[in-house]
């Protein structure tokens, strides 16, 4: 089982800070979605916990341990990392990319095992594509190619998953699946997994907490409904909201104010709506 903590950190690129004097903890078996407005850190977040870019100030535990002192190879099997834009070869089949997932456990000049052969078809049946073991990446769909990145990290045997926006630029079909699937691997494997998301309800309806960013810093911690407020929404991202309360499951579901939401004005004024 894995535990991230975060103390006090700092984070920026060259000269110019992103991410603020940052602290809070992932643990296994929670889904932790990262969220707020564009540029307030969230990718930056992610890239420091991958080891991409170097704290300022401040440490990154990994099961109590400084993240700097563990080597490239046990980080790898220890946490997976699927990234916004993944490099995914187009003449590479399916199978060879995840594949690659077996890497951090082969080192130099040795062959893959039956085991490793294992995991990796386990990996695209838990994902859903199997089927496609054979095609070129350059063949897939973006909902496909998002599945096969997923298994590359689960064939890494990672007890952390950060994934970083998984879902953009899908269908909603896909996105429920992609979420779907994350959010049960989570479960099934005790997975700590960090989420980053831009969409409101689907970070309230899948994440057991959140945490909203702004300007570097975190301005709101804590479950969906304590997070996902009409208050928090215009101080974070400058926009009226309602709140719903979803019918099954009582979740917050977010409607902003627009121009075409004026019917709304006469509702609850505390901006939180009856299902």
């Amino acid at each position: 089982m894995i535990t991230l903590e975060i103390q006090n950190l700092s984070l920026g690129y060259n000269h110019r800070p992103v991410v603020q004097s940052l602290s809070f903890q992932l643990h296994a078996g929670e889904m932790l979605g990262l969220i707020g407005p564009n540029g307030c850190g969230k990718t930056t977040i992610i890239k420091a916990l991958s080891r991409v870019l170097s704290p300022r100030t401040g440490r990154i535990l990994l099961n109590g341990k400084d993240m700097a002192a563990i080597s490239r190879s046990e980080l790898a099997r220890l946490i997976g990392v699927v990234p916004q834009n993944p490099y995914l070869p187009e003449n590479f089949t399916v199978a060879e990319i995840v594949l690659l997932g077996r890497n951090p456990y082969l080192g130099l000049l040795r062959n893959e095992s039956t085991r490793d052969i294992s995991i990796v078809w386990w990996a695209m049946e838990r994902t859903g594509i199997s089927h496609l073991a054979g095609r070129k990446m350059g063949e897939l769909s973006g909902g496909e190619k998002q599945r096969v990145t997923i298994a590359r990290v689960l064939a890494q045997e990672p007890g952390a998953i950060l994934l970083d926006e998984p879902t953009a630029n899908l269908d909603i079909n896909h996105q429920i699946a992609i979420l779907d699937l994350i959010s049960s691997l989570c479960r099934e494997k005790n997975l700590a997994v960090l989420i980053v998301m831009h969409d409101l309800n689907m970070a309230a309806q899948y994440c057991s907490r959140l945490l909203l960013m702004d300007h570097g810093c975190i301005r709101a911690e804590g479950t969906p409904r304590e997070v996902i407020t009409s208050s928090n929404i215009k101080e974070v991202y400058g926009t009226d909201s309602y709140i719903y309360q979803h019918p099954v499951n009582r979740l917050p579901v977010v409607i902003l104010a627009t121009s075409g939401n004026n019917g709304l004005q006469s509702q609850e004024s505390s901006g939180v709506l009856p299902c």
